[in-house]
């Protein structure tokens, strides 16, 4: 099963007078980046939240925001009546105004708004939680959903290299005898008489140096492997990232070896599939 690093949910709650919403918004990382972004009177259960997301939703970068709204309208942000008095006052010492004036004047000064400090009591806390623990619900089934997207795709450009790899393994034997054929060629154009056991050594020597046998079973079980960390019940991308780095190795290898147009083709070929994995394993969990 693969999970994306990218997701989103949303939950809202009400709890006595007040509206309570919270968004996560989760991207691609190689570790857990976090960003919160809520009222102050949430900050204790900061620690809580951060332990739940560790949790559930493991790495990426993830935006936690969390708004509560009065919903009949009261406001924790009220007037500070003393101050905006005290600033009328000192503005009446330097001019005798109007007192509808001078109030304008003041309430533009620093200070005149004071929020007071709401405590959260149980009940509310319990519910934040709650609300909390069902958005990364909704996150991880975002993640469920992009991941089943990645998995198909990944089946058809595995599919591609698959029978490409095929195409290759077919062409081998007629690329091998090309290459022993130029080479003997090679030989009958220098006319010299030549130890033949010397030169079948040679030969063998030679057509080892381009003998992809290893790579095409070696990459045929790293395909085989893909697939198998794609089924496991818990996603992977770390692995997956170096099951691919290993298949691009043995096609690379292979093209190095190829000293065939067609294959070096079709080598070209699966490096551009390859190259499209790696973009979307960088998306996975």
């Amino acid at each position: 099963m693969i999970l994306s690093m990218t997701g989103f949910g949303k939950g809202e709650t009400h709890f006595a007078n007040k509206k309570i919403t919270i968004e996560v918004r989760t991207l691609n990382s190689k570790n857990i980046d976090l960003n919160f972004r809520t009222p102050h009177c949430y900050r204790e259960l900061e620690s809580i939240l951060r332990g739940d997301i560790n949790k559930k939703l493991v790495r990426g970068k993830i935006d936690v925001s969390i708004f509560v709204e009065n919903s009949v309208g009261e406001t924790s942000t009220v007037l500070n009546k003393d101050v905006i008095q005290s600033y009328i006052n000192q503005l009446k010492d330097i001019h005798q105004g109007d007192t509808t004036e001078l109030l304008k004047m003041a309430v533009r000064l620093p200070d005149v708004l004071k929020t007071a400090k709401e405590a959260v009591d149980e009940k509310e806390k319990e519910a934040l939680l709650a609300l909390f623990s069902a958005t990364l619900e909704k996150v991880n089934q975002h993640r469920k959903d992009e991941g089943i997207a990645l998995t198909k795709d990944f089946s058809i450009r595995l599919a591609s290299i698959d029978q490409l790899l095929k195409d290759v393994i077919a062409i081998d034997p007629e690329r091998k005898e090309r290459v022993t054929e130029k080479l003997n060629a090679s030989l009958d154009q220098l006319k010299l008489e030549v130890d033949q056991n010397r030169l079948e050594q040679e030969l063998i020597y030679y057509l080892e140096k381009y003998d992809i046998t290893e790579e095409k079973v070696r990459l045929a079980n790293h395909l085989d492997y893909f697939h198998e960390i794609m089924e496991q019940d818990t996603t992977n991308g770390k692995k997956l990232g170096f099951i691919a780095q290993e298949m691009g190795r043995e096609i690379n290898t292979i093209g190095s070896k190829a000293n065939h147009a067609g294959m070096q083709k079709l080598v070209v070929q699966m490096k551009d599939e390859l190259e499209k994995i790696k973009e979307q394993l960088l998306n996975v969990l």
